[in-house]
């Protein structure tokens, strides 16, 4: 019954997110002391909406780079990215020749590409990374024993074709979770498209909704019994309580295959109103067995007026099985030039 009701709810309040414009300016609208937290019924945060994590600042900082910018490089940076928009959204030119005979014939184009042209930015402060610890601002080495993990899954694949079976395809491409790591944990823009959230909440539960493949978190409030160490979900076990009006979110049991996983990783997500129109985002990663440090970052959530739509994921419908059957043809072409 409280996962139907859940269910209800999140359906409900995507019913009730009407469109609108698209996703509203990265410096938020208002950060006077004017505006008030809107709360809910039970007087927790209103973190509901829509919302989008769309951002060219780069999850790494590049060497030797301050962490805020100036408004001078923002200029730059957002003139870069809005002159790069206009060059690849225009027309096509109907009198363009043929592509190369055995080359590629293009795949996403502007219009499908929406990595977002404006630069992240933190109460004003606009941001050269997502990343704010450690100071560098870069993901910290890779212990010997996570190398040597990683040594070894190359080793097993290498003795297996790319298409030889399903398995050996990216999750994403199977339409099992996002690309990158959209849905999280950490949830995280993966510099294509479909940076886009729906967050429901109830007194217990948050749910959310990642367009990126339409992944849903469940999010359980409050203190209870966590899985047993075996059980890993893609996503893993998330438990949140709220510290004053942060609502601070513990996740562990991460699935094995996960873009950011391990055996004694722990993720904590902290989620704040910063302004009417957006969401503070905060992640830190936690594990000692893969990391040299524990590191984390800072994402803008802005609004995003408009609806979420559903991610017609066709590659693990019929696309996989013939990418794999594709293969199959060509081996079978290939052996018979060998004979």
């Amino acid at each position: 019954m409280r996962y139907s009701a859940l269910l209800v709810a999140f359906c409900v309040a995507i019913a009730l997110l009407g469109p609108g414009s698209s996703v509203a300016a990265q410096a938020p609208a208002n950060t006077s002391g004017d505006w008030v937290v809107p709360r809910t019924p039970d007087g927790r945060p209103d973190l509901q909406g829509n919302w989008s994590s769309a951002t060219i600042t780069p999850l790494q900082r590049p060497e030797g780079q301050d962490l805020v910018l100036s408004w001078e490089e923002v200029e730059v940076r957002e003139g870069r990215a809005a002159g790069f928009l206009d060059a690849v959204s225009r027309p096509s030119d109907p009198d363009r020749g043929a592509p190369r005979a055995g080359g590629g014939v293009g795949g996403y184009n502007g219009i499908y590409i929406d990595r977002g042209d404006k630069v992240a930015k933190v109460y004003g402060e606009p941001r050269s990374s997502l990343i704010t610890h450690p100071a560098d601002g870069r993901v910290p080495e890779l212990t010997p024993a996570a190398q040597a993990r990683r040594a070894e899954r190359r080793e097993s694949r290498s003795q297996f074709g790319q298409y030889d079976h399903p398995e050996l395809r990216p999750l994403g491409e199977r339409c099992l979770v996002s690309f990158g790591s959209n849905a999280g944990p950490p949830m995280l823009p993966n510099g294509f498209y479909n940076n886009n959230y729906t967050i429901v909440q109830t007194p217990d539960h948050v749910v959310i909704m990642a367009e990126m493949v339409h992944d849903a978190r469940i999010i359980k409030i409050g203190d209870g019994p966590r899985l047993p160490e075996h059980i890993r979900p893609w996503m893993g076990d998330s438990w949140g309580h709220w510290e004053g009006d942060v609502l601070v979110v513990e996740t562990t049991n991460i699935h094995p295959l996960h873009r950011y996983s391990g055996e004694e990783m722990k993720v904590i997500e902290r989620f704040s109103r910063m302004a009417e129109d957006a969401v503070l985002y905060e992640f830190t990663i936690d594990d000692p067995s893969t990391y040299t440090e524990p590191w984390g970052a800072q994402v803008p959530m802005m609004a995003l007026n408009d609806r979420l739509y559903e991610y017609a994921c066709h590659e693990g419908n019929y696309a996989l099985s013939n990418i794999l059957s594709g293969a199959r043809y060509q081996e079978r072409l290939e052996a018979q030039n060998q004979n």
